[in-house]
């Protein structure tokens, strides 16, 4: 029996839609040389991917040519869901190169795969079917925002996306707060990057004066910046942010 690959977790530059970062300044020299040796990949997105790959190739030369190499891309979620349903998705068939015996990759489009990104349900399927998972170290942009927020580090929680709606993303935001306040734990939200604006101006509106609220923008990219102030701090002097650099969201309640 043929022993199964291994499921390389390969972490990806924070720089997507944005000026390309130096991949050595943020991936280290042995994750770029196992990146340029696997053959199998499964993908976010195979064209950020193939463009991922074409810029190791130019550090390290890739085992095949670009155009030689398996891509597939992951099922994307149903619009609305965080996760696609198990059910209906063969996630044994994504891990066929691993257990023919091929070591596989895994890549999201930015930071570390399996971290607020569908993949996880791939490393679940791979715990499952028998395939070593062995995570590459990389940045992972809601880890670089908590360390630089100057907010609780030991205790926090990653909320993902909140409601569009400003009713239910109000209601949200003090839920959060109140989780903040009796757990003494920081809260962590994303959001598409042409709506930082309005997730901002909502988190200062709902948040209590006294809380203090993290942001951080561009982080590893050039101009990157955290912001770590009151609630009272940001209603005295607003602040504009861009519409194109993802942004992280934090907030700890006194």
């Amino acid at each position: 029996m043929t022993a199964p690959g291994t499921l390389w977790l390969v972490p990806a530059p924070l720089d997507l839609g944005a000026a390309e970062t130096p991949l050595d300044a943020v991936l280290p020299q042995a994750v770029l040389a196992r990146a340029a040796a696997l053959q199998h990949w499964v993908v976010e997105d195979a064209k950020s991917a193939r463009a991922l790959l074409r810029r190791v190739g130019q550090l390290v030369p890739l085992a095949q040519p670009l155009q030689a190499l398996q891509l597939v891309e992951l099922p994307r979620p149903p619009k609305g869901s965080p996760r696609p349903g198990t059910a209906a998705i063969d996630w044994r068939a994504l891990l066929a190169p691993a257990l023919q015996g091929h070591d596989l990759g895994l890549l999201s489009e930015a930071g570390l795969p399996a971290v607020a990104d569908p993949g996880s349900l791939l490393v679940a399927a791979a715990h499952e079917a028998g395939v070593p998972v062995q995570p590459l170290a990389g940045p992972s942009s809601l880890m670089l925002a908590l360390a630089a927020s100057g907010l609780n580090g030991q205790s926090f929680a990653f909320v993902g996306y909140l409601p569009q709606e400003a009713e239910s993303r109000t209601a949200r935001i003090r839920e959060l707060e109140a989780s903040s306040r009796r757990l003494g734990q920081t809260q962590l939200a994303i959001e598409t990057p042409y709506r930082n604006a309005a997730l901002l101006q909502a988190l200062v509106q709902a948040l209590q004066p006294t809380t203090r609220l993290s942001v951080s923008v561009g982080l590893t990219l050039d101009g990157g910046f955290t912001r770590s102030a009151p609630v009272a701090a940001w209603r005295r002097q607003p602040l504009a942010l861009p519409d194109r650099l993802p942004a992280v969201f934090a907030w700890l309640a006194g």
